[in-house]
């Protein structure tokens, strides 16, 4: 008789026998973008108050401050926005990756996974009064100053809250570590970066967060997309 012939081993049939390399990398650029759009949603949002020292108190200053950054403002938002969504497919694929060698039974990948859900929901948050006030500002007599004062503080803090990053990455470190799940080189990037941006982010400069927590998911995200041969 004639053997019958064997189906193609498809992705997710290699990832069950542990051969995470053959799956696409598209999860981890997607990272890559996300960690890269972070920097400049960061960016952005220090660019919207520039002067501040000289604009602090006084709510008409600051709105009238916000009243020439429009081209700032849209980029911030779409920034902001993209990260919100691309962080989430980084985090479906890392979690995918850390289950392939992590312990049987390991509460770390869905710590990593769920890390960078909070940080998709301080990007949403952070994004969410931009409709309301970005081109508002272009009539400042229908801006109440306080109103717009408020959203300039919003946008200067809550999409700078990236300590759910700083948790995906020590979850990250410890599997890479301790369980060899991650190439090492990227456990001690994460240990480093994601220590500090978890620090920063339990302290009461939690929004320094912010600094650090893009950088690490640049790094970390490329090192999965090229440096992560097992």
């Amino acid at each position: 008789m004639t053997a019958r012939p064997t189906a193609p081993v498809t992705s997710d049939a290699a990832l069950a026998h542990g051969h995470p390399a053959r799956t696409s990398r598209a999860w981890a650029w997607t990272g890559v973008a996300a960690g890269v759009l972070g920097i400049v949603s960061i960016h952005a949002s220090m660019a919207l108050g520039a002067d501040w020292e000289q604009t602090a108190g006084d709510a008409d200053a600051i709105v009238a401050e916000l009243a020439g950054k429009t081209s700032t403002l849209l980029v911030f938002h779409t920034a902001t926005v993209l990260v919100a969504i691309l962080v989430l497919i980084f985090a479906a694929g890392l979690k995918r990756r850390l289950d392939v060698q992590a312990p049987a039974g390991s509460l770390l990948p869905t710590v990593a996974g769920s890390g960078l859900v909070l940080t998709s929901v301080a990007a949403l948050m952070g994004s969410g009064l931009d409709t309301q006030f970005m081109f508002g500002f272009a009539e400042l007599d229908k801006i109440v100053p306080e109103s717009g004062a408020f959203y300039a503080d919003w946008t200067a803090t809550i999409p700078w809250l990236w300590v759910g990053a700083g948790l995906t990455a020590v979850a990250v470190a410890v599997a890479s570590l301790r369980h060899g799940a991650a190439p090492r080189w990227i456990g001690v990037v994460s240990l480093l970066l994601g220590g500090l941006t978890l620090l920063v982010g339990v302290s009461p400069l939690q929004y320094m967060a912010g600094f650090v927590g893009p950088l690490w998911l640049t790094v970390a995200a490329l090192g999965f997309a090229l440096g992560d041969r097992r």
